[in-house]
């Protein structure tokens, strides 16, 4: 007799039904806290839905069960990144707060940088500027200026080496 397919709205009920509790458990376990273990057995719940097609119906225990881990995985390693860049992020601002020196060599470099950009070319300026304070990518400048790939990467070298030949500091920061 043919098992029941997955993609099938009953016997995913049977699934749901079947695995919620145990599922949540074992998230719970590993989180230590209720809420996260919810939230991480719904999206694994989501992701067998999403690949009913691909996922044997005797095996979809074991599919909910490996992707609730994989989303637990995932989510301490982000953790990890979080708590990574807020320690050094908490380190930064002290040393802001604590360092007038600090303070006085950063403005003074803004206004050098402020001064060298301001000195570019028009062409090579905007894309600079469109670049890196806009956040653009490549593309999106080539497009907006109606330009090539090639020469906004182009204009972006160039900028950067006039600007690294202007200013001696730039080696302490990064643009």
């Amino acid at each position: 007799m043919d098992q029941p397919s997955v993609c099938e709205e009953q016997s995913f009920s049977r699934l749901h039904k079947a695995h919620e509790v145990p599922l949540r458990n074992f998230l719970f376990y590993r989180f230590g806290s209720l809420e996260k273990a919810k939230d991480c057995a719904q999206e694994a719940f989501i992701r067998l839905w999403n690949n009913c097609s691909k996922v044997a119906f005797d095996k979809a225990k074991s599919f909910l069960f490996t992707t609730a881990n994989r989303i637990f995985l995932d989510d301490t390693a982000h953790q990890k990144v979080v708590l990574k860049f807020e320690k050094r992020s908490d380190r930064s601002e002290a040393q802001l707060e604590s360092n007038p020196e600090f303070l006085y060599q950063v403005d003074e470099f803004k206004e050098q940088l402020e001064a060298v950009v301001s000195d570019l070319p028009e062409k090579q300026r905007v894309v600079f500027l469109m670049s890196r304070i806009d956040k653009m990518k490549n593309q999106e400048i080539a497009d907006a200026l109606e330009v090539s790939v090639k020469t906004v990467e182009k204009h972006i070298t160039s900028s950067l080496k006039s600007i690294r030949a202007n200013l001696d500091e730039l080696n302490h920061f990064s643009i």
